[in-house]
């Protein structure tokens, strides 16, 4: 397969990026509020109490979910929260639930937050940016900031010029859409957009952050992966930067196996034949993922369940 199933989305680089490069983010997808902040001040991601007002959320395909305190650029003695949602798919609920976020952060701290989504889904038709209801006696609107990633498609010449690191990450994620069914196709752009980070002058950091999503973005056949490494230590070679290297990724992942089936076995004793070549074939992500949720299994049915939703 290669589709979008094979990603561990509960743990996406969109997290990774969204942190290292919030400025940015904020600059590319909403200009207008970057404009009302003052970057000299630090920012504060606010994950601990975010946790605390999304406690009863639902379960959706969610890249990532923040909860960011930034100063106004006024010089006002005052912060300015931002809520922002990278969401996944459609769902009917979602209006509902950015304003039931917005509520409870302007409820729980007296602020009025700024909220703001990326919609990564392919549904053209699906653009949501306001939650209302109304009775006879009361009326309630409320419109957050939207961007859909499907729209810039029509933008590529922009993005391929643009230094914004998410010029990078929307690239990948439209090459992505694009190449559902045609892999090999998938694997030429894989390659071209790693090349581009080299070619744009991105630091050693910036290559690795971006290299990280794309890789999770753009997922290969097994014998196309292969090829991509072949050609991209290649590339590696006549640039003379060896940031990231196909032994490093293969070291990561025997190493990722060896770690979970050990830590399997100690936990549920000997792991069957079945469910080793199951976990050996799963991606680097995926074994990360499945060595957090492990600490919370008590049999080998909670094993097998998690294998059949993540496979």
């Amino acid at each position: 397969m290669t589709d979008d199933t094979q990603r561990a989305d509960y743990d996406s680089p969109w997290k990774i990026i969204l942190e290292e490069y919030f400025q940015q983010a904020m600059e590319f997808f909403f200009p207008k509020t970057a404009a009302l902040i003052d970057w000299s001040v630090p920012y504060t991601f606010m994950d601990k109490e975010f946790q605390a007002i999304s406690y009863d959320a639902v379960q959706s395909r969610r890249y990532a979910d923040k909860l960011v305190k930034v100063r106004y650029l006024s010089g006002e003695e005052k912060w300015l929260l931002i809520h922002i949602e990278i969401q996944g798919e459609p769902e009917d609920e979602f209006p509902l639930r950015m304003f039931t976020y917005n509520f409870r952060i302007l409820d729980r701290y007296k602020i009025s937050a700024i909220s703001v989504a990326v919609l990564c889904d392919s549904n053209k038709n699906w653009h949501p940016n306001t939650y209302s209801s109304i009775s006879e006696d009361t009326t309630l609107y409320f419109k957050f900031g939207s961007v859909k990633l499907l729209k810039y498609k029509n933008r590529i010449k922009q993005l391929q010029a643009s230094n914004n690191v998410f010029a990078i990450v929307v690239l990948a994620h439209l090459r992505t859409q694009q190449t559902l069914k045609n892999p090999s196709k998938r694997k030429e752009w894989k390659f071209s957009l790693i090349r581009r980070l080299y070619e744009q002058g991105f630091g050693e950091q910036e290559i690795r952050n971006l290299y990280k999503f794309i890789d999770w973005a753009m997922i290969l056949p097994e014998g196309l992966e292969n090829e991509f490494w072949e050609d991209f230590h290649k590339l590696e070679q006549e640039r003379k930067m060896t940031y990231i290297t196909s032994f490093e990724r293969i070291g990561q992942l025997n190493h990722a196996k060896s770690s979970v089936l050990r830590q399997l076995t100690k936990l549920l004793g000997e792991v069957s034949e079945k469910n080793s070549t199951t976990i050996e074939s799963l991606t680097l992500e995926k074994l990360d993922a499945l060595s957090e949720a492990l600490l919370d299994f008590s049999s080998t049915d909670d094993l097998l369940h998690w294998l059949q939703e993540n496979q």
